[in-house]
């Protein structure tokens, strides 16, 4: 039986935890069946609990950018762990890694850590009121910023009326600060400012989403998002939790040339360990704690095994001249293969990519936004979803997450990948 021992740990997980999984997305749910119980990872590759061996593409939802288990972050973690765990004080590794990121991206001066990009967001947008003294935020149908109440929010009746909340737990109160636009919209975002005049603290988007796929701004979106938070006093935030040295460097601020206020980190800063960040021009940070009025905290953040493992990450990035050239190459070459098959194959389908980050859609109309995106959540995705991950590919179980590409994929393991998608799709 495949995914026997998966199965099987499946049932045991549901009778402790809710659903079997502590996230939702692992659950399976959007594409149906038994999620896979991972046992180990090492380079591209994934081996189940009944090794089986899967080509990853998901890559721990972002931060394997260099592959699972990479000898130089799994010696700085092991020689950390030597020295202790956790002290609850400051450490130098902290000013280091801090030094190092401020000096890869562009327009911050300071950056604080946290322990998820969830708490990221939540503090940045927290960050953003204190700062302008203004309690309302946008933000986009599609675009995830973590779990916390403010982003649990769906759209209301119209573009200017206030959100709704889209989970029990949140409440009306939280729900009316937060408005709801569309993604690449502008005219959306206008029209809220003209609605809320002198109420909104800030935008925050994802330069490039990846939670309704990989979705890209086009239309200078990101350029004219800049130009309505200056022209009306508000803050831009970009959550870069998976952009953030994924895309180049300096993450998509430096891709896109276009300044932020805020920036916010995750996944890749940490190396593969729970690490979250936010990041802005002394100005704002100086608003603060323990320097400032705003509020903010965390018993493990700074944590030093995380901050070994994040440190390592950014030198190795950061001394790798040819990294970004190498992870456009394989994604374009992904990219390239599985056009082809497809369209030998008749399919219908739209492919979304901005370097290292790759979505394939089953649908006909371009897709540019949450609304795009929902057209494609298709019976054809779960089935090349199941096709893909029996001929051993991982890729995200939802039409709605991006993929991620490491630099420890050879072309071998593309071409194997281009060949399973001509297989499931004939």
């Amino acid at each position: 039986m495949l995914y026997k021992r998966s199965s099987e740990l499946f049932v045991e997980a549901a009778k402790y935890i809710p659903g079997g999984v502590n996230s939702p997305v692992r659950a399976f749910k959007s594409v149906g069946g038994t999620p896979i119980f991972v046992k180990k990872a090492k380079g591209a590759y994934l081996y189940d609990e009944d090794d089986k061996r899967y080509i990853d593409y998901i890559n721990s939802w972002g931060p394997m950018l260099l592959g699972h288990a990479y000898e130089p972050v799994v010696n700085a973690v092991i020689e950390k762990t030597k020295l202790g765990t956790s002290f609850g004080t400051p450490t130098a590794i902290e000013t280091e890694i801090a030094q190092l990121a401020v000096s890869m991206v562009p327009n911050i001066d300071k950056i604080r850590f946290v322990n998820s990009g969830t708490e990221a967001c939540m503090s940045a947008v927290r960050l953003a009121r204190g700062f302008t003294g203004r309690e309302k935020i946008i933000k986009f149908r599609g675009c995830y910023h973590g779990h916390s109440d403010s982003f649990l929010i769906a759209a209301g009746s119209g573009l200017s009326t206030f959100g709704v909340p889209s989970s029990p737990g949140v409440t009306k109160g939280t729900a009316q600060d937060t408005l709801l636009a569309n993604y690449n919209d502008i005219e959306s975002v206008n029209e809220l400012f003209q609605a809320n005049k002198n109420e909104i603290a800030c935008i925050i988007v994802e330069p490039v989403a990846g939670n309704m796929g990989c979705v890209p701004p086009v239309n200078n979106f990101l350029e004219k998002l800049r130009e309505v938070c200056d022209a009306n006093g508000a803050l831009l935030i970009f959550d870069e939790v998976m952009t953030g040295f994924r895309l180049a460097k300096g993450g998509a601020q430096e891709l896109f040339g276009v300044n932020a206020d805020i920036v916010c980190f995750g996944k890749v800063i940490g190396g593969g360990l729970p690490v979250g960040a936010f990041a802005a021009r002394n100005e704002i940070m100086n608003y603060l704690a323990p320097v400032g009025p705003v509020y903010q905290a965390g018993t493990l953040s700074g944590n030093p095994l995380a901050m070994a493992a994040g440190l390592t990450m950014l030198q190795e990035i950061n001394n790798d001249a040819e990294l970004f050239k190498r992870l456009e190459e394989k994604t374009a070459y992904l990219e390239a293969g599985m056009r082809k098959v497809l369209t030998e194959n008749n399919k219908t389908y739209v492919i979304n990519r901005v370097g290292s980050m790759i979505s394939v859609f089953f649908c006909d109309n371009a897709v540019e936004n949450y609304e795009d995106a929902a057209k494609a959540d298709t019976p054809d995705f779960k089935a090349f979803f199941h096709g893909l991950l029996e001929r051993g590919i991982y890729i995200a179980p939802s039409s709605y997450e991006t993929w991620f590409i490491t630099d420890a994929l050879s072309y071998q393991d593309l071409d194997e990948t281009i060949k399973a998608v001509a297989e499931v799709t004939k």
